[in-house]
């Protein structure tokens, strides 16, 4: 068999392999190996590299696409001293992703444009980085689905989906409030993940105003126990940190 045969069953190897990088640069590679005098260790071992250096970006960029973020936002771009106090003494710790292997909850309450979201999706994206498995919903747009996935009965797919994220971040809890089918539903699948996987929750909410969005107090009791047990709360009422933005914005025009 000759060069031209070998490499054309390289080629078509890589692609039943699923081999991406080899099969579009193994050429090109094995040319800088032959201008390098790499041994063939070296060459092999430099091009399994890249072959796993992409396939962990490509890993990276498909659980973030997954994820359904409404934007990108990152931890790195928050700007610490505008975030509220508490924000601030525990934003390391939750940038550690620890509270994701132990399962715990994040709870960011307080009042608009203080930064609950973008830390949330920080997270939520650092967490895509680190091969977490990851869903981002608004908690309206959670219980139409779940609405749906009842009246179209397909439940049971969905809670198998559901519980198999290692975090869910629900988006916006106290802006629209619920009928009865709509706050048992989303009781129920979030005690699904209680103590097992992480949640975590914006809201402008306090605790004490949550029956105004379940209507029903045991229910609303029963669901604060269960998320705030061994979870992180985070008082996020401050500055708006929008309102500070479009200030600035102004200023410039």
């Amino acid at each position: 068999m000759n060069s031209k045969e070998i490499h054309e069953k390289i080629s078509l190897f890589s692609k039943e392999l699923k081999l991406p990088y080899t099969s579009k640069y193994f050429k090109d590679e094995l040319k800088e190996a032959n201008t390098k005098n790499l041994t063939f260790d070296e060459f092999l071992y430099e091009l399994l590299e890249k072959e796993y250096d992409l396939r962990k970006e490509n890993g990276i960029k498909n659980r973030i696409r997954n994820a359904k973020f409404p934007y990108k936002k990152y931890i790195e771009d928050l700007v610490i001293k505008d975030l509220p106090e508490d924000a601030k003494d525990k934003l390391k710790v939750f940038s550690s992703l620890e509270f994701i292997k132990d399962g715990q909850n994040i709870i960011l309450a307080g009042n608009p444009g203080t930064g609950k979201t973008h830390m949330a999706i920080g997270l939520g994206i650092k967490a895509c980085t680190e091969g977490y498995k990851v869903l981002f919903t608004t908690i309206p747009l959670l219980v139409n689905h779940l609405k749906e996935s009842r009246s179209e009965k397909t439940l049971r797919s969905f809670e198998s989906r559901f519980e198999k994220y290692d975090l869910i971040i629900a988006d916006e809890l106290g802006y629209i409030s619920f009928d009865k089918e709509g706050s048992e539903l989303l009781f129920t699948y979030l005690s699904l993940r209680a103590g097992r996987k992480s949640t975590i929750i914006t809201t402008n909410l306090s605790f004490e105003r949550w029956d105004e969005i379940f209507k029903d107090p045991v229910m609303t009791a029963a669901m604060i126990d269960r998320l705030t047990h061994k979870s992180y709360i985070v008082n996020m009422n401050g500055n708006s940190y929008r309102l500070k933005e479009t200030k600035l914005w102004l200023e410039n025009q």
